[in-house]
């Protein structure tokens, strides 16, 4: 089949799906404003990328081959908008995860890369449903005293499996077309129910999706950030939902049941440092201008705050290059990213954000909070006073100076900045499974060594 338009993924919408906001069933899913801005960006991606013929894909689809191919996919995606960077990585995700499976199970490997190349063929895009409600995260899934709390197979039929439970923090859910279900934890024996992964339709019987929005209710000129970019997130409901065995990848099979996770983590973590590259190099342009704009860029505290904010956006990006120089190839032919410097990276970058972003706000002042709306500095009476007394130097005008106001408060200390200070831990699975993996794949064997030779122990 062809790729998609901005009008054939419109249109896709309109598919029977059921979505929820605000209390109410949504019934227009395109035109409603809560969505509005994640479906145009989304609907600029189609457009943008769209090639005419039938054999055409997106660059979004590409596995890479080379470390080479890995730069140039973590290149592209920092222009592509939500959904399509997780569609790449998840698609990688469930590649990585049949290459970590073959051998135990070449059957569900094969229904991964079929399903891959269905993606690919009908110009999808997908989320991937992970993190299950937990209840009681003291007791075991299969001894929850409600065990639906952990998404389960409630039922196996000859031509597949009926699902339930709940799937918590999934970004964009309600705009693509694709539900990537898969365990948030390792599954021990006895849990074969709750090691499941599988593929499903947003719109297949038994799904509802119910969304929160950090998108701006306000005039957009206030939220120069958030109102271009926002994503609804997703709680999934999964009501006994059937699905064919096709799109199973594992049902019951649980020493597999951490791959998928695990595979998850390792391509979102590396798609999450790449981004935090560029919001670190965006959090040093903010706390440059807004202390030249002050009139504080000499004095001395301001200047190391700035350096330490530079140091942190070098280090973030050392560490993206260093996960990929260092790939490796699967039996496959496909690079994956070192899973070292990958979670190093993405842990040293998540752990230090807020210290960044409090030396942001240390050096903006309280203006970042109170700084009069864009309505107000265009009111007849108001006005010309706030370009007055919000200008300091010669150059800097109260204008210019209040909207570096709303875009600090915006990207940082409101809805928006809120969402990127947990998102920025949460994302690729918190601190402490990056520690995990970090840990498990440092060379501790030699590290060993190095020490007992300095200690003359060899």
């Amino acid at each position: 089949m062809a790729m998609m338009t901005r009008d054939d993924y419109l249109a896709s919408l309109d598919d029977g799906r059921r979505i929820f906001a605000e209390g109410e069933e949504v019934k227009d899913l395109a035109h409603h404003p809560q969505f509005a801005t994640a479906i145009d960006s989304i609907g600029d991606g189609y457009e943008q990328n769209h090639v005419p013929g039938d054999d055409a894909s997106g660059p979004y689809f590409k596995v890479p081959k080379s470390k080479d191919d890995l730069k140039v996919i973590l290149d592209e995606l920092l222009e592509w908008d939500m959904v399509t960077v997780t569609t790449s990585q998840g698609l990688l995700a469930l590649l990585t995860a049949a290459a970590r499976m073959r051998a135990d199970h070449p059957e569900l490997a094969q229904r991964i890369e079929e399903y891959f190349e269905y993606c690919k063929r009908n110009d999808l895009r997908c989320v991937q449903a992970i993190t299950d409600a937990k209840g009681d995260r003291r007791v075991a899934p299969g001894a929850q005293t409600d065990p639906d709390v952990y998404t389960r197979i409630v039922e196996r039929r000859p031509d597949g499996i009926v699902i339930r439970g709940a799937k918590l923090h999934i970004s964009s859910a309600a705009v693509c077309h694709e539900l990537v279900v898969m365990p948030t934890k390792n599954m021990k024996p006895g849990e074969e129910d709750y090691a499941v992964a599988c593929a499903i339709p947003v719109n297949a019987p038994g799904v509802r999706i119910v969304n929160t929005s950090y998108a701006p209710r306000e005039r957009e000129e206030d939220f120069p950030v958030s109102s271009k970019h926002n994503m609804p997130e997703g709680f999934i409901i999964l009501d006994d939902v059937f699905v064919p065995h096709e799109r199973v990848f594992l049902a019951g099979e649980t020493g597999h049941s951490a791959t998928f996770a695990h595979a998850l983590g390792l391509w979102e973590r590396l798609g999450g440092t790449a981004h935090m590259s560029e919001f670190a190099d965006q959090l040093v342009g903010l706390a440059q201008l807004i202390a030249e704009a002050n009139g504080t860029e000499k004095i001395n505290h301001i200047r190391e705050k700035i350096a330490e904010m530079v140091i942190y956006a070098t280090m973030t990006r050392s560490g993206l290059e260093a996960a990929i120089a260092n790939a490796e190839p699967s039996p496959e032919g496909w690079y994956f990213p070192s899973e070292l410097y990958t979670n190093a990276a993405k842990h040293y970058a998540a752990a230090e954000y807020s210290l960044m972003v409090r030396h942001l706000h240390d050096i903006g002042g309280g203006s970042i909070l109170t700084a009069p709306s864009v309505a107000d500095l265009e009111n007849d009476e108001v006005g010309p006073f706030i370009k007055k007394y919000m200008a300091t130097k010669e150059g800097i005008s109260g204008e210019y100076r209040t909207k570096l106001f709303h875009a600090i408060r915006d990207f940082t200390a409101d809805a928006y900045g809120g969402w990127q200070l947990v998102t920025m831990i949460q994302s690729g699975g918190g601190l402490y499974a990056q520690r995990l993996v970090a840990r498990k794949h440092y060379d501790m064997d030699k590290a060993k060594r190095l020490a007992l030779e300095l200690a003359g122990l060899a």
